[in-house]
């Protein structure tokens, strides 16, 4: 499989792969997520279970044409909206979970129930994304700007490993993942640096198997060959970075919505650590980023055993 590059490579890949996966998508109530479903049906790389108030739901002209692809499930309480979808997706009716109009507080209560959820027992619940920058030659992933407030190493080891699943699904099989900071330097000053250094050992020692990592290196040194020569830093990454490992929430969310306002990035992302993919978007995120989100999530999920 050659590496996907950009969106619309991975909505050629999915097209290609001629299977529509089955994403419920909790209250959805905007005009985006109707964009989104709508363009995914078009596509064909999904069909919906819409679970939320029948009486918005009917107001979706545009899913009229697609009969027998759309369902809805009449809920009227968010809550009960929430643990329904979850049910599906623990019943194998449903492959991928959408959060639409609905607190994330409320869609997390049901996803993170220790008895009836979807995170496995062990797991680290956390936000992988992916962008596509006009200025940058390939699609760019980073984590987490969303979910974990200071990652300890543990959980910075857990989000390497789902970013490593996620780009061999994108055919990147040897992807470069860097250890973001502010300089290049490691200092006890910031102490998540330190555990970039025992990071960069287990990598050196094979733990991640056929993987690029290094750090503490700045975004512009992980992404631009030129300034890490300037700065005589010498870099396996080689300016050519997959994946940005970000060391906080502030930095890695100022960045997401940095890349977006300013430079015209395209975003997807998906919650990692459930037993299925969760589009989990931000209420004022755009209808085709809920689309390439969704199509992130259909590539991740793989083939269905029903299939």
């Amino acid at each position: 499989m050659q590496p996907i590059r950009n969106f619309d490579e991975l909505t050629a890949h999915l097209q290609a792969l001629q299977k529509r996966r089955r994403i419920a998508v909790v209250c959805a109530k905007d005009p985006n997520t109707e964009y989104a479903i709508a363009r995914a049906l078009k596509e064909g790389i999904a069909e919906f279970l819409m679970i939320g108030d029948p009486g918005v739901l009917k107001q979706y002209p545009t899913l009229q044409h697609y009969p027998g692809l759309v369902h809805t499930v009449p809920v009227d309480d968010p809550d009960e909206a929430a643990r329904l979808a979850v049910g599906l997706v623990r019943r194998g009716e449903a492959d991928i979970l959408m959060k639409g109009i609905i607190n994330t507080d409320n869609l997390l209560h049901a996803i993170l129930d220790k008895e009836h959820g979807l995170l496995p027992r062990g797991k680290v619940l956390t936000h992988l994304a992916v962008m596509q920058i006009p200025a940058y030659h390939k699609l760019l992933f980073f984590t987490d700007a969303a979910v974990i407030p200071r990652p300890t190493l543990q959980q910075r080891i857990e989000m390497i490993w789902y970013a490593i699943h996620t780009c061999r699904r994108f055919g990147i099989q040897r992807p470069r993942i860097a250890l973001i900071h502010c300089t290049e330097k490691v200092s006890a000053k910031f102490p998540h640096s330190l555990d970039y250094v025992n990071i960069v050992e287990l990598a050196e020692a094979g733990e991640f198997g056929d993987v690029i990592i290094d750090g503490p290196l700045d975004v512009k040194t992980a992404c631009e060959k030129t300034s890490g020569d300037i700065k005589g830093i010498a870099s396996p990454i080689d300016g050519e970075a997959d994946v940005l490992i970000f060391p906080n929430i502030e930095s890695g969310n100022a960045f997401y919505k940095a890349m977006t306002l300013f430079a015209g990035a395209e975003m997807a992302g998906l919650l990692q650590g459930p037993t299925c993919p969760v589009v989990l978007p931000s209420r004022s995120d755009s209808g085709l980023s809920k689309y390439y989100s969704m199509a992130m999530a259909c590539l991740v999920k793989g083939e269905r055993v029903s299939d």
